[in-house]
């Protein structure tokens, strides 16, 4: 039974870490209401593989990663506060994708899954979440089996997954009912709390 429970485990810590509503959950949300369903499943999916990279440092005890995340949690953080401006700004700027078709076409889902890998890396503060929330559900792998650490990230990634499809699913199932006003003002809401996030994120390197 130490399988399926350290799987359950890590899949309850991955989705409760994923589903706070911060800069990716935002971006999530707009995405997909912009008509592009995949779109904004696959951000999600950026910010869920960026999860259990955390998640894989803090079960497989990387100290070697985690030390050079330490090191340059700074420089990760700046980065970070640095992108969700310009990120928050274009978005304000640009119409929703389905009123400017040119546009929509360049923004792929391959940049929407490197756009929130990278800016939910950014945050070392991840690695310290997780860390706890291992302690907390009585989780050790560090003198464990690396069969059991695998587990435990799956189970991470699994829970992750979850969350960002139950939101996008549930996000398309209402944006039709939106009219075009009422996404425009969304659309610009995003932009502006997107670069809300990222003035708290480069304050808080002062």
């Amino acid at each position: 039974m130490v399988f399926p429970l350290l799987f359950l485990k890590g899949a309850l810590i991955g989705f409760l870490i994923a589903a706070p509503v911060g800069p990716i959950g935002i971006l999530c949300i707009r995405q997909t209401l912009s008509g592009r369903y995949l779109l904004g499943l696959v951000t999600g999916l950026g910010a869920g593989v960026a999860d259990t990279f955390y998640g894989a440092v803090a079960g497989f005890s990387l100290a070697t990663i985690a030390d050079f995340i330490t090191e340059y949690n700074v420089y990760l953080r700046l980065f970070g506060g640095i992108f969700l401006a310009w990120l928050g700004f274009h978005i304000y700027k640009v119409p929703p994708p389905h009123k400017n078709l040119e546009n929509a076409s360049r923004e792929t889902l391959i940049h929407g899954f490197i756009s929130a890998f990278f800016l939910t890396v950014s945050n070392p503060i991840t690695l310290l979440v997780f860390a706890a929330a291992f302690a907390a559900v009585d989780v050790s792998t560090v003198n464990d089996s690396f069969v059991q650490a695998i587990t435990l990230v799956t189970g991470v990634f699994i829970g992750a997954t979850a969350w960002w499809f139950s939101l996008s699913t549930t996000v398309q199932l209402m944006h039709h009912k939106l009219s075009d006003i009422q996404l425009l003002w969304i659309n610009r809401s995003s932009g502006v709390l997107l670069v809300g996030f990222s003035i708290f994120m480069l304050l808080s390197l002062i």
